[in-house]
């Protein structure tokens, strides 16, 4: 996939900044430990410092294996979260980036169980987060699992980075990470017009879908005419200045949509 920028640049979200997003659950997860190669993650979150918090089923080999260690098992337990992030509108290529979280696993104790439900609930709020201690024939079901950080990575639009847990952890989500597809729904179903006209002169005609947003700008996957090699590229559409709230988003779309090309 061909990725262009417009003329106009201003700073966009760190490496740290994107991994932070990726991890504050809205992407689907994947956990990988010893032994267990693939173990998809119903429900992910992270705490105030990014550990990511994941729901998983009590009676699964990675919550059993904690619980009941073998006699020669490591006493911390590596795993990695894999992140793939999805565009939400339908296009042919939607993964827009991925992360993997690196570190060791542990039982939330129970006395932090109710907070790390809620941090979890924020994201995905699950009938299974409710009743999160409760059992059924001496079992709990569900319980959750937290990742002591060690080292990030992310690959996305901007490139590829290796992140230190302490640069990581002193990042924060995009603010629009909770909303951001259903801006970009919105945007796809009610607004293509002046989306088409946003990309400068120098792109050639043609439909153009929201990829990505951030409080920096946006991504915009263009389609040109069929005759052109490179039919298909995402192009940058940077803001003016950054924005940390709808109000100033509004504000932005207005100003974009009022000077797009006809």
């Amino acid at each position: 996939m061909r990725r262009a920028e417009t003329t106009k640049t201003v700073d966009g979200p760190t490496a740290a900044e994107r991994a932070r997003t990726l991890a504050y659950g809205i992407a689907d997860g994947v956990l990988v430990a010893p032994g267990v190669p693939y173990a998809p993650v119903p429900a992910h979150a992270t705490d105030r410092d990014g550990r990511p918090l994941l729901l998983v089923q009590s009676a699964s080999p990675i919550a059993a294996g904690l619980r009941n260690p073998a006699p020669d098992a490591d006493a911390d337990v590596p795993a990695t979260l894999r992140i793939s992030d999805v565009a939400p509108v339908a296009l042919a290529d939607r993964v827009r980036g991925r992360a993997w979280l690196h570190g060791w696993l542990s039982e939330v104790p129970d006395a932090e169980l109710r907070a790390a439900a809620l941090r979890v609930s924020h994201a995905h709020p699950r009938p299974e987060l409710l009743d999160l201690g409760a059992e059924r024939d001496g079992r709990r079901e569900w319980t959750i699992l937290a990742l002591e950080v060690a080292q990030v990575e992310i690959d996305d639009a901007w490139g590829s980075a290796t992140l230190e847990p302490e640069e990581y952890a002193a990042a924060a989500p995009d603010p629009f990470v909770a909303v951001e597809s259903g801006i970009l729904t919105h945007l796809d179903a009610c607004h293509r017009d002046e989306l088409a006209g946003l990309p400068p002169e120098s792109v050639p005609p043609g439909p153009v879908r929201p990829l990505a947003l951030d409080r920096y700008g946006m991504w915009l996957r263009c389609s040109a005419p069929p005759s052109d090699a490179h039919a298909t590229f995402d192009l940058r559409l940077p803001f003016a200045e950054p924005v940390s709230d709808l109000h100033g988003l509004r504000c932005v779309y207005r100003r974009l949509f009022a000077r797009a090309t006809p």
